[in-house]
C-alpha cells in the first residue's frame, strides 16, 4: 500500500513540474512571438513524449518556421529534454 501511496505522489510531482514547465514555454513564446500560446504536454516514463502549441491566431511578425524554432528551443529549456514530437496549431475564428 506504501509502494502505490509513493508512486503516486511521483505522478503527481511529474503532472505539476510538467504543467510549471508548460507554463513558462507560453511565457517565453509570448516574449519572443508578441502572442501567448496555450501548452500542453504529454509524456510516458518520464519520456516527453508530445508538446502541442497552439496559438489564438496567427502571431504577426514571426514566419512558421522562426516560430518552430523558438518554440522547440523554449521547450527544450523549460522541460530540460526534447519531445519526440512538437505540434503547433494556430486556431482561426469568424
Amino acid at each position: 500500500m506504501l509502494a502505490l501511496a509513493l508512486t503516486g505522489c511521483g505522478a503527481v510531482d511529474t503532472m505539476k513540474e510538467g504543467f510549471t514547465h508548460s507554463q513558462e514555454v507560453a511565457a517565453d513564446l509570448e516574449k519572443s512571438v508578441g502572442k501567448k500560446p496555450q501548452v500542453g504536454f504529454n509524456g510516458a516514463n518520464g519520456t516527453l513524449t508530445n508538446v502541442t502549441v497552439m496559438f489564438d491566431g496567427i502571431p504577426p511578425g514571426p514566419s512558421n518556421e522562426q516560430i518552430a524554432r523558438l518554440s522547440r528551443d523554449a521547450i527544450a529549456t523549460r522541460f530540460k529534454q526534447a519531445p519526440k514530437q512538437v505540434t503547433i496549431s494556430y486556431v482561426l475564428s469568424e
